[in-house]
């Protein structure tokens, strides 16, 4: 069977397990999920010779230390696959709820439920326990998946797919409602994202060449972003210890992270004060700051930066900095150079915090908190499939409720339009 016919073949069995999924009750969704966590606890030794074929492959095509890093099942990762699980089966079930019901004139009830996207196409890159969160948000919020993993972490999740399939065969529901994609070959991405009549949208998790890619030859609905560069503004009415700790945290808590502050905003009435006591502290923590003009007039001995770094995503201990007059100019440059993604102001002005909560284009906007809390989990979805800079259907950090739609609803007693 060539590629084309067997991603059609897993689109069909999608197709068909999604129905069945979409109607299944909340208990055995839970059940599907546990077992789930139990059989991965229980193939733990399974697990990782698995993954110690993909390290030695990895090893021998040369892949860097921060990929091999991504790759590897360490105890401490199934463990976080097992608990990851559990904590889903916890979740809320958005399914079927109905909310806004009310009463028209013409006697009838209004309301919209809450109901599946479908069948979800994920692709991502390295890290196999994303195979493990992405069939768990999957699975609980009512849809099918196809999962098709990168090829650098096939046997270690064609052995995860076996342990989901133990959990959903469990549970009564079809093994067919979590399928990953067994073959290497490049061509099943490009089949998944032009298969409209099986998949209803796709999730891409990984680089930005990835995303890119996925995004400009898709023919179904992406659900994507695909930069990261988030901003902090300090304001001239920030409280100068805040104002330190939130962008000290924003740009060293982790560096390869897509909440993580690339550009740092200082309002030209305190960047003497405020610059001088930062850079220290970055400087001591190993980050090269990259600054403007006016900024290097203070900081003399940091690197110049160009136009180009104000809209680069480094995900490395590299920050551009740049002075403003003023948080509408500082507003002017998220919105020119930033990916809508995540930024902050830190201010004690009541009145400019919500107009830059009004007026900044971003997926999550912030006062006085640090970028680093754009997260499923910080934001209690519990977890998420990825973040989303779309502005239609989800937004911001994708969890339960992202992976559904809603319709309307119409209950009546015998009423007809005059």
């Amino acid at each position: 069977m060539n590629v084309a016919e067997y991603m059609t073949e897993l689109g069909e069995q999608a197709r068909a397990a999604s129905r069945e999924i979409a109607r299944a009750d909340t208990g055995d969704k839970n059940r599907a999920l546990l077992a789930m966590a139990d059989a991965i606890d229980a193939s733990r030794e399974v697990l990782v010779d698995a993954n110690q074929k993909d390290m030695q492959n990895g090893r021998e095509k040369g892949l860097d230390a921060a990929m091999l890093d991504r790759l590897e099942l360490t105890p401490a990762r199934i463990d976080g696959m097992i608990e990851g699980l559990r904590q889903v089966a916890a979740l809320p079930d958005p399914v079927g709820g109905i909310t806004d019901m009310n009463y028209r004139p013409s006697g009838i009830q209004l309301g919209k439920m809450r109901v599946p996207l479908g069948v979800i196409g994920i692709i991502y890159e390295s890290r196999p326990n994303v195979t493990c969160e992405a069939a768990s948000l999957c699975l609980k919020s009512g849809n099918a998946t196809i999962l098709r993993g990168g090829s650098e972490a096939i046997h270690s999740n064609q052995a995860i797919a076996a342990c989901i399939r133990q959990g959903l065969e469990a549970a009564g529901l079809p093994q067919t409602a979590v399928q990953v994609v067994a073959t290497t070959d490049r061509e099943a991405v490009g089949q998944l994202i032009t298969m409209p009549d099986y998949v209803d949208v796709i999730v891409p998790r990984g680089g930005k060449g990835l995303i890119e890619r996925i995004a400009n030859d898709a023919r179904v609905p992406v659900i994507k972003h695909l930069d990261g560069i988030c901003h902090v503004y300090i304001d001239a009415e920030a409280d100068k210890t805040k104002a330190l700790n939130i962008a000290i945290n924003a740009k060293t808590h982790r560096y390869g992270t897509c909440n993580t502050m690339e550009t740092l905003l200082v309002d030209s009435a305190v960047a003497a004060e405020t610059l001088p006591e930062l850079a220290d502290h970055f400087a001591q923590l190993g980050v090269e700051l990259r600054g403007c003009t006016r900024t290097l007039e203070i900081l003399p001995n940091i690197n110049a930066a160009t136009e180009e770094d104000w809209a680069t995503e480094y995900l490395a201990p590299v920050l551009a900095v740049k002075l403003v007059d003023g948080m509408d100019e500082a507003i002017a440059h998220i919105n020119r150079y930033g990916s809508h993604h995540t930024d902050a102001i830190i201010t004690e002005n009541y009145t400019k915090a919500r107009a830059f909560l009004r007026e900044v284009d971003s997926s999550s906007v912030m006062v006085n908190a640090s970028t680093r809390f754009a997260d499923g989990f910080e934001y209690g979805l519990g977890a998420e499939i990825g973040i989303s800079t779309d502005k239609i259907h989800a937004r911001g950090p994708v969890g339960l409720e992202g992976l559904t739609s809603q319709k309307y609803v119409v209950l009546g007693d015998g009423q007809v339009r005059v």
